[in-house]
């Protein structure tokens, strides 16, 4: 019997990395003159993303520069 944990805990689990699109919070607003701008076009334009696309690659541009995403290709990134 276990004490201090639930049992329904594997003993064998063992994490995995996060899927894409999963990255660290900005929690130093380093992006945050980017995220603002792109945010408030998905609101205004009903979260429809195609037309804020030229806001969206500034703020992933941003988020790769200050290492709160891997860098990877923009094709990659569906821009």
């Amino acid at each position: 019997m276990s004490f201090g944990r639930p049992p329904s805990i594997n003993a064998g689990f063992s994490p995995t990395p996060p899927d894409r699109g999963a990255f660290p919070l900005d929690h130093y607003g380093e992006c945050k003159e980017y995220m603002q701008p792109y945010l408030d076009c998905l609101r205004k334009n009903g979260s429809a993303s195609t037309e804020c696309r030229h806001l969206s690659r500034a703020y992933l541009g941003c988020r790769m520069e200050h290492g709160l995403m891997g860098k990877d290709e923009w094709k990659n990134l569906g821009l």
